[in-house]
């Protein structure tokens, strides 16, 4: 094993200088807040609406926000015994007159309703939730979020450039993130990773000797056991691994981010310089270079957001790589890139086309009635070549169903699982694409996605 270097000092603070936010920018921060707290008591006041309390959560309450982001979390918080009807009716009301006063505003859905809209450049989410005494007593998913707010707040102080540090350094490995797009790692998992190892550094040294199973409960309070390759007990909740959507490759790839930076440590491993599009022209370069099959399915990007939309994208592409193994294509790897308004799920085969002829191999002849029943089925069959005993065994040379990929897939994609909404639009229709016929498809971002998957 390489000898692993200390970090030095003026990287941080070379980091730091580009990630900490100004004193202007926490002004205006601070500036909006108090303004959509004093917006929503009025909007409450107004439409009658008593015993609301306005709480700000998330990164930008706790001071570990990075510079150039713009998101504010506003909870408003009914007392418990509100049933959960009206909280979303009343809820929504004061966030809509809230909104009035937005430059933009899309109603959202998690669990219950909330309103996502642009104020004065930043966007805040207005999300009503309940008032429950700990996070143990849940009434809804959201409703824990002002526990994390307060537990990070006592936890952290100090420690904030830290976070700030680890999170542009995640940011850097490509693992921040914790939709189900990215299956990355969340602010608060960050904070909370800070909080147990006490500093940016320590947390790097103790990634890179990580197993998957790693297990960490900084209230010593765990309830259940997960099946993981994170489990981050949530301080607040014992039976909440906060590490949940973390995936195993993400996971992994954090500890070789830590590995590969502790070996040299440099700026590159927090801020990667922009991928450019590919041209067609380095397109065709590349399949000539790989000597592989490409193939893209093209559809139209279902209208649902992207935590609903991914998860049934990454079943489609297992489902692909299941199909055309079973009918013998050798798949090299898979991918996903979904824009507007088409989405692309990319295979990459050792080759698109096999020979028309495949053996089936049967029982020994030994085995009497079950040989005989298999010789029967081929013998004489339609699109059977002949057949022979090999090593003791009947052997059929039938004629291929499916001697290519495309064909496959055109025949039988609506039959793999796709999940509801992908599913609906692939039967409006596809396409399938093969190699430099890629060149079509001139998406700018997907373009981009090429050239990492090239």
């Amino acid at each position: 094993m390489e000898k692993e270097t200390s970090i030095p000092e003026d990287l941080k603070l070379a980091v730091l200088e580009k990630i900490k936010p100004t004193e202007a920018e926490r002004k205006k921060l601070t500036a909006v807040q108090e303004e959509l707290a004093a917006e929503v008591k009025a909007a409450a006041e107004k439409l009658c609406v008593a015993d609301i309390f306005v709480k700000m959560v998330g990164s930008a309450a706790r001071g570990t926000w990075l510079s150039g982001t713009h998101d504010i979390d506003v909870f408003i918080s009914f007392p418990e015994e509100t049933e959960r009807g009206e909280l979303e009716k009343r809820g929504m009301e004061i966030a809509r007159e809230v909104a009035k006063k937005a430059e933009h505003a899309e109603d959202r859905h998690a669990e219950h309703p909330y309103l996502n809209i642009v104020f004065k450049g930043f966007d805040v989410d207005l999300v009503p939730c309940f008032r429950v005494a700990s996070a143990c007593q849940l009434k809804s998913a959201v409703d824990r979020t002002p526990f994390h707010n307060e537990f990070v707040k006592t936890h952290i102080k100090g420690r904030e450039d830290d976070v700030l540090l680890m999170k542009q350094f995640m940011r850097g490995g490509g693992v921040y993130g914790s939709e189900l797009k990215t299956q990355g790692f969340s602010g608060y998992l960050t904070e909370l990773l800070i909080i147990h190892y006490g500093s940016f550094e320590n947390t790097v040294k103790a990634a890179c000797l990580w197993k998957p199973g790693q297990k960490i409960d900084i209230m010593q309070h765990s309830e259940m056991e997960h099946p993981e390759p994170l489990v981050m007990v949530d301080p607040t909740d014992p039976k909440r691994n906060v590490a949940a959507a973390l995936s195993l490759d993400r996971f992994c790839m954090f500890m070789d981010h830590c590995r590969e930076f502790l070996k040299s440590p440099g700026l590159k491993f927090f801020f990667q310089p922009p991928l450019e599009p590919l041209e067609d022209r380095e397109i065709l370069e590349k399949l000539e270079s790989r000597k592989s099959s490409q193939l893209a399915i093209v559809f139209q990007t279902p209208d649902v957001v992207d935590d609903v939309l991914y998860p049934q994208l990454y079943k489609m592409e297992q489902a692909v790589a299941v199909l055309l193994h079973e009918y013998d294509f050798s798949v090299v790897k898979t991918g996903v890139w979904s824009g507007n308004p088409e989405t692309v799920i990319m295979i990459e085969l050792i080759t698109d086309t096999l020979p028309n002829v495949k053996k089936r191999i049967g029982p020994p002849v030994w085995v009497r009635e079950h040989a005989e029943k298999f010789k029967a089925k081929y013998e004489g069959a339609e699109n059977v070549f002949g057949g022979y005993i090999e090593g003791g065994k009947y052997v059929f040379e039938i004629q291929r169903k499916y001697p290519t990929a495309k064909g496959l897939l055109e025949e039988q994609l609506l039959n793999c699982s796709l999940g509801k909404h992908v599913h609906q639009s692939v039967s409006k229709g596809f396409e399938v694409i093969e190699d430099e016929g890629i060149c079509r498809l001139k998406d700018r971002d997907f373009r981009v996605f090429l050239g990492k998957w090239m």
